[in-house]
């Protein structure tokens, strides 16, 4: 009998996450698609005029970022994060909620929405350089999909070297994508291109997913090895339902919204009713090969991922955590409902008490339960700061921005901030002033106080050596790290 009840009730709360995710989807590809019949009227009504004062001459779109006259800024990339897109997706609805149009040199990619960390780095890199997307040889027949992808005639950013080098600005796990690639730029991983980490100026992670989420086990990831789905769970209704999607293969569909499954031809006219029953029952396409984003984004898939990433002395790093739990008498609640998106109302809730099943390995010999217990309704606090797993990065814990020292490349500086996972991202309004102080700054300290000299400035030796400071940083209950106190506080603009 408690066996069933648990069942039902696991049932209860599967079918209102669905019910819940389905609804806001639909509520955003509702007001893409009236924004975009908006556009069309407006346009159409700004053409007439045009044609009335010019005798029909129109001036050319100015959508690129011009790079290439003088000696401009470096731009500033926004890399969006799972489920996400760019510019031009979903009628001109804007994933950062506006936050490009504050800065004349912003590049906002549209990668794919649910493809793996490698590939979307592997477009980011074409995106901005030119050319043929090239997933490699060997990862395109261990995954078996294409090799090659979408074609960009010109890159967004064609003169981009280490002498033109980029801000990388990544939510979510946008910002691990910003990571995997400067590692690729780092080992020369593109064909015909003489690459190196330093095309990569800075790197900053809003909410990033840097050491996976417990959220992903939630959703269906198994603990057990975090690459594999659960039989019955949301995730299982999400794959489903971008099969079917891709299948249908709808061109004024995938104008508005692509998964960026493209490169695995699971369209109707490639697989035809025999390959939709493959896919459906998981014999092949991108969750079969488990070449997707979401097992990247387990704890598990985190420390495979970080592995082999460095965090590089001449670049620079910021992160901003996000919160929205407290502690009370001991356990770990939400902060404020009304301040939490519905969207992740439950999610917050789940995440406070998640513990690892009894009877599976931790993923880590310094994991515990506790400590990953704060969460903004997608990610763990604990996981945002900075790199920590299989090994922790040179950090400091930004407390008093007005006594900070100047800028260091090579260090993670992170805030903590009191908001949800989508709190900065695609409703400005609800974030309020928050969103101006915060991409403001970010904005500013990409023009005013990041500077690359002609010879690397290494961190203070202090922070780098510190045996203490190498072990595992522990966020107190008010958002403050334990051992702030003790050592000096770079500036980071709020």
């Amino acid at each position: 009998m408690a066996r069933l009840s648990i069942g039902i009730l696991s049932l209860t709360e599967l079918s209102v996450s669905a019910a819940i995710h389905l609804l806001f989807a639909f509520y955003i590809l509702s007001s893409a698609m009236a924004s975009d019949l908006f556009q069309v009227l407006t346009d159409c009504l700004r053409l007439n005029v045009v044609k009335l004062g010019t005798g029909g001459k129109e001036e050319d779109s100015k959508e690129k970022v011009l790079v290439l006259e003088g000696s401009p800024p470096p731009p500033i990339v926004l890399v969006h994060g799972i489920f996400g897109f760019g510019k031009g997706r979903l009628g001109g609805l804007s994933y950062f909620a506006g936050a490009e149009k504050k800065d004349d040199r912003v590049l906002v990619p549209d990668l794919g929405a649910l493809t793996s960390i490698y590939d979307r780095a592997r477009e980011l890199f074409y995106y901005l350089k030119g050319g043929q997307v090239d997933y490699g040889v060997e990862h395109s027949l261990q995954f078996g999909h294409l090799q090659f992808g979408k074609i960009y005639e010109q890159g967004h950013y064609p003169s981009w070297d280490e002498h033109h080098p980029v801000h990388f600005v990544g939510h979510s796990a946008g910002v691990q994508v910003a990571r995997v690639l400067q590692q690729m730029l780092a080992d020369k991983a593109f064909t015909g291109h003489d690459t190196s980490e330093d095309w990569v100026l800075s790197i900053t992670s809003l909410s990033g997913a840097l050491n996976g989420t417990t959220r992903s086990y939630y959703d269906g990831m198994q603990p057990q090895n975090g690459r594999l789905l659960k039989p019955i769970c949301l995730l299982q209704v999400c794959r489903l339902g971008v099969i079917v999607y891709d299948w249908l293969d709808a061109a004024w569909l995938k104008n508005y919204y692509n998964f960026g499954f493209d490169h695995f031809r699971m369209g109707w006219r490639w697989t035809g009713i025999s390959g939709l029953a493959d896919l459906l029952s998981n014999n092949t396409g991108p969750f079969a090969s488990q070449d997707w984003i979401v097992p990247d984004l387990t704890i598990q898939g985190s420390i495979k991922l970080n592995s082999g990433l460095r965090t590089f002395p001449n670049t620079f790093y910021f992160g901003y955590a996000t919160k929205r739990t407290k502690k009370v008498f001991g356990l770990t609640v939400p902060s404020s409902i009304w301040g939490i998106h519905p969207l992740l109302v439950i999610p917050v809730l789940q995440m406070c008490h998640w513990r690892f099943p009894h009877g599976v390995p931790p993923p880590h010999k310094d994991y515990r339960d506790e400590d990953w217990q704060d969460n903004d309704g997608a990610l763990n606090t604990i996981s945002m700061t900075h790199p920590r797993l299989p090994v922790e990065h040179p950090s400091f814990f930004v407390v008093d921005d007005s006594k900070c020292h100047p800028l260091q490349p090579g260090i993670w500086y992170y805030k903590i901030i009191k908001a949800d996972h989508i709190f900065f991202v695609l409703n400005r309004e609800r974030a309020g002033v928050q969103f101006d102080l915060l991409y403001d700054g970010i904005f500013q300290r990409c023009r005013k106080h990041i500077f690359r000299s002609s010879t690397p400035i290494l961190p203070d030796d202090t922070a780098i050596s510190d045996p203490h400071y190498s072990q595992t940083t522990e966020v107190g209950d008010q958002g403050t790290d334990k051992r702030s106190d003790q050592m000096p506080c770079p500036q980071i603009p709020a």
